[in-house]
């Protein structure tokens, strides 16, 4: 089995993708109005609207709504990403701080208020965690 995606929907696709482009410097690939990924060499950010998720099951996937996930992306310095998202991104949850486990941590939320992490390994252990991933 191989983790392929992360979906996340929204009432606002164009504008959640846009969000992403910016922060990540990835262009997104559009399917259909409703329907675009963001791929990096690791993983893909699927990004859809409501309007998709009468396609699997309806209600199943409430928009901005939470309340448990971040969305985590590898950077090369966290504290250039930092510098850069000044003035781009409306809500700072976390300035970059260096977390036990070994990670330079940028916490920010998107417009749908999903948390997103920007990240540099910092420590031995945890660049060869990185490598192995």
């Amino acid at each position: 089995m191989d983790m392929v995606s992360i979906r996340i929907i929204t009432a606002d696709a164009a504008r959640l993708v846009a969000f992403y482009e910016q922060v990540t410097g990835v262009s997104a690939r559009w399917f259909t109005e409703d329907f675009a990924e963001l791929a990096t060499a690791r993983a893909t950010l699927a990004i859809g609207s409501t309007r998709t998720v009468g396609l699997f099951a309806p209600g199943a996937a409430r928009p901005a709504d939470n309340h448990t996930v971040i969305i985590e992306f590898l950077v090369d310095d966290v504290d250039l990403v930092y510098r850069g998202l000044a003035g781009t991104v409306d809500d700072i949850v976390a300035e970059p701080t260096t977390m036990p486990w070994g990670n330079r941590s940028l916490l920010v939320r998107d417009p749908d208020g999903n948390l997103v992490n920007f990240f540099t390994p910092v420590t031995p252990a945890a660049v060869e965690r990185a490598a192995r991933s």
